[in-house]
């Protein structure tokens, strides 16, 4: 199954815009930073990655504010055919207040 769950601030939103079908699409990128636990031994994970989002989601997610924390549901997949490079397709999201356990 390919499915990813993580939460994370936003690095960097583009502009939205539409395919030729009509349908929204937001292109952001993403950091995110935790610690795990690792054949016993605590590890720190620090990463960014491309994530996009398409259609209703696009829409709810296109006033974000830089720096501001989500929780995000979706998949991985090539940017394009043949790439080896990988894009987060976002298929659910939630904005994460302070409150909630966020560290910055």
């Amino acid at each position: 199954m390919n499915q990813l769950s993580l939460t994370a601030q936003v690095l960097e939103t583009q502009p939205i815009r539409y395919t030729p079908a009509g349908q929204a699409v937001l292109e952001m990128r993403l950091e995110h930073e935790s610690e795990v636990v690792e054949a016993g031994v605590a590890r720190r994970v620090s990463l960014t990655l491309t994530a996009v989002a398409i259609g209703d989601i696009a829409l709810l997610l296109a006033d974000v504010a830089l720096g501001a924390p989500l929780t995000i549901k979706g998949f991985l997949a090539p940017k394009r055919k043949g790439s080896d490079r990988l894009v987060l397709h976002i298929q659910q999201a939630g904005r994460l207040a302070p409150s909630d356990g966020w560290v910055a």
